[in-house]
């Protein structure tokens, strides 16, 4: 065992000092092991004891090494199974100069999407979405609850909200709600969107199949039509392994 283990992971990193606590440095001496691809896509962690004892460091040592790429997303448990190296996840690039649906950002990387609806319909709007899409008593909205999916991998979970006057058939959606909307007329031409980081809480982190507590990107938009109006009020849980966003800048005169 541990002649595999020290082709696996050196022991000079973990010997050297200086280089912060031992736990720091296992996770480091792992996270090397798999981004370099000593340790590949599927392979078995050797089990706690083995490292504490190949490492000499303590079993809680190694634990809080396995923890922290665990939650990074290196890492994956099964129970009854052990723990394995998870499969790398592919980071998409969203530029936040352009107004575009989560279809139309896929399908533009060649990426095959689908969703799962989580909720679908019209109902009587909450005191948010009459504030927000400025609804008059008695209005209905349109609300479009899904998570959306990548190449078979849960990227985000999006909530949208609509009067009911742009979007009477929420059913007629059945993949870009842009399409649909820009048949009758009311496709938005621009947006003002707020991004903010968050810890991903259940039942959201079922859903991404990501570790509760992991990284996320908590993102709010509101649409306008030409004139003005607000078309689309939408929030958005999107895993913050998988999307950078990027803005160009230009020096202001």
């Amino acid at each position: 065992m541990s002649d595999a283990l020290a082709s696996i992971l050196p022991l000079e990193s973990l010997q050297a000092t200086g280089g912060g606590p031992l736990y720091l440095r296992l996770r480091q001496t792992l996270e090397s092991a798999i981004t370099s691809g000593r340790l590949g896509h599927g392979d078995a962690l050797p089990a706690e004891r083995d490292l504490a004892e190949y490492a000499n460091v303590s079993r809680v040592t190694v634990r809080k090494a396995v923890d922290d790429l665990v939650r990074d997303g290196l890492l994956v448990r099964r129970q009854g199974s052990g723990t394995f190296v998870a499969k790398p996840v592919s980071r998409v690039q969203q530029p936040l100069s352009r107004l575009t649906s989560f279809t139309e950002d896929m399908a533009r990387r060649g990426l095959a999407t689908r969703s799962e609806w989580l909720e679908r319909g019209l109902f009587h709007p909450s005191p948010e979405e009459m504030m927000m899409l400025g609804l008059a008593a008695g209005t209905m909205v349109a609300r479009l609850d899904r998570l959306r999916v990548a190449n078979e991998m849960p990227l985000a979970i999006e909530r949208a909200s609509l009067s009911a006057e742009f979007l009477p058939d929420p059913a007629a959606v059945t993949t870009s709600l842009y399409a649909a909307l820009e048949k009758t007329s009311a496709r938005p031409v621009r947006a003002i969107q707020r991004i903010s980081a968050c810890n991903v809480k259940e039942p959201e982190a079922g859903l991404l199949a990501v570790p509760v507590g992991a990284a996320g990107l908590s993102i709010e938009r509101i649409s306008y039509l030409a004139s003005g109006r607000v078309v689309e009020f939408t929030r958005s849980l999107y895993r913050g392994d998988t999307y950078d966003f990027v803005a160009e800048l230009t020096l202001g005169e």
